[in-house]
């Protein structure tokens, strides 16, 4: 009896101990507990919220004096016979727009800009620069030499433009809004858009604004859940925008106006159709069996719609729980399409054909062995990688057979580049693996960023871009 009750006691203690410790960590030195993608695992970091706004405000001031005594500094002109060297910023303007969009200019992952070195030193690849920035999940997009993404700052939405080469924001633009979850945290899902010096950017609560990427002006806005009369997902708005001809196209869900387009110039709607939940993917556009059309993972099918009129095509049932569908869907050749989910669904190789009565879909194969949860795969010589549960597969494009299964990256995020694999994984760090289906090859890693990072990077001009809910950095990976 004595020896169980030292035993309780000695719980007892621990447990005051333990509950008071968490508690000082958490108050006085910022210890942060984020819940990991399988919604069970906690991820630890220190992080002091209103430190870090103020933190983030007091370097945008300080950015914004130090380019207010640049312009007022006069700067000698250079000798005429002396021929200026050429730079990376002189030479951004060969390509305006290198990452226009979520999963860059191709949506699909694949970064074909520039080679990659693939001999990282063992402290990582050389670091450009980095700055603090606001919440949410957004990945970012690049155009005009300046980076775009959205962020949580106070009880504000932003959309920011940062210089490429030198992570100084440029300027910023915000509404009032704070979309806030207690798994997936405060802040912006969806990626902006850049098309034709406009940036078109969508908020969590639905908040949709076509700004000038020159210098953050306001064009138009509207709020599509209001417009179609639609409630909010539960993880919010996370479909980046798509621009197609003159339309920009959302999916905000509901009935008779699930599916919007929008006049990019105006604002005004084009069309609304369509009935069911929205999804957490962003539409696409491609040309399968012949015909260019939109391209949408919903809620619960996928499904493709005329161009003009969003009038449906074809469909294919896609149900999951709670009608959660994240993973983009892959363009596989001129009439495939290979679709994923996470929470126990799997992976199908879908079949579109045109014929006298319309479009058909024959589903060729499907299996529950490529799981992407909100990681969207990528495909490379017919075959498909991914994060199957947070951890990295490859399939037989043509068979959904798995090639193999290994490292355990977390809920991150992956690129294709130069035949090879970019992970960024749940924790930060970012990893090279080459694009093989013989087995996994891990070949470097380095830790990028500090706490929960579930956010896409982006490539552009022989960057890597990476960011989270905290801060950002950009990487050099070309050779």
């Amino acid at each position: 009896m004595r020896a169980l009750l030292w035993l309780l006691r000695t719980v007892a203690l621990l447990l005051v101990v333990g509950v008071g410790g968490f508690f000082v960590l958490q108050h006085f030195f910022g210890l942060r507990v984020e819940m990991g993608g399988t919604g069970m695992s906690p991820i630890f970091s220190f992080h002091d919220t209103e430190r870090h706004y103020e933190e983030i405000e007091q370097e945008r001031a300080k950015e914004a004096e130090a380019a207010v005594l640049a312009t007022a500094t006069p700067v000698p002109a250079a000798p005429v016979a002396k021929e200026p060297e050429a730079s990376p910023e002189s030479t951004a303007g060969a390509a305006v727009a290198p990452w226009p969009y979520y999963r860059g200019p191709q949506h699909n992952g694949d970064y074909t800009q520039t080679p990659i070195r693939k001999d990282w030193p063992s402290g990582g690849l050389p670091e450009l620069w980095r700055t603090k920035v606001g919440g949410g999940y957004a990945s970012m997009i690049v155009a005009e030499g300046k980076v775009f993404t959205i962020e949580q700052r106070r009880d504000h939405e932003v959309v920011a433009a940062y210089d490429l080469y030198s992570g100084r924001q440029v300027w910023e633009h915000g509404w009032k809004a704070l979309f806030s979850e207690a798994l997936g945290g405060d802040g912006p899902r969806a990626t902006p858009t850049y098309d034709d010096g406009k940036i078109y950017a969508l908020g969590a609560a639905g908040e949709l604004e076509c700004l000038q990427a020159s210098d953050g002006a306001q064009l138009w806005r509207t709020n599509i859940l209001e417009d179609a009369g639609a409630a909010n997902l539960q993880w919010g708005m996370s479909g980046a925008p798509l621009v197609v001809d003159d339309l920009v196209i959302v999916h905000p869900g509901g009935a008779g106006k699930a599916v919007a387009a929008y006049n990019k110039t105006t604002g005004r709607i084009v069309w609304q159709t369509q009935n069911g939940p929205a999804g957490y993917a962003s539409p696409d556009v491609a040309v399968i069996a012949g015909r260019r059309q939109i391209l949408l993972m919903s809620g619960d099918r996928m499904m493709g719609l005329g161009v003009e009129d969003g009038a449906l095509l074809w469909a294919e049932p896609w149900k999951t729980s709670h009608d959660i569908n994240s993973a983009q869907p892959l363009v596989v050749d001129q009439n495939r399409i290979l679709v994923s989910s996470g929470y126990g669904h799997g992976a199908a190789l879908l079949e579109i054909a045109a014929g006298g009565a319309g479009f058909s879909v024959r589903k060729l194969w499907e299996k529950n062995t490529f799981k992407n949860k909100f990681n969207s795969p990528v495909l490379y010589q017919g075959h498909a990688y991914g994060l199957d549960e947070a951890i990295l597969a490859s399939i037989d494009g043509e068979t959904g057979d798995r090639d193999w299964k290994g490292g355990r990256y977390g809920f991150g995020q992956l690129l294709l580049a130069d035949g090879f694999l970019i992970v960024l994984t749940e924790t930060g760090e970012v990893v090279l693996v080459k694009a093989t289906p013989e087995s996994h090859q891990e070949l470097a890693r380095f830790q990028a960023l500090e706490g929960k990072t579930w956010n896409t990077p982006a490539m552009a001009d022989g960057l890597l871009l990476v960011r989270n809910q905290t801060e950002m950095a950009a990487y050099r990976i070309a050779p």
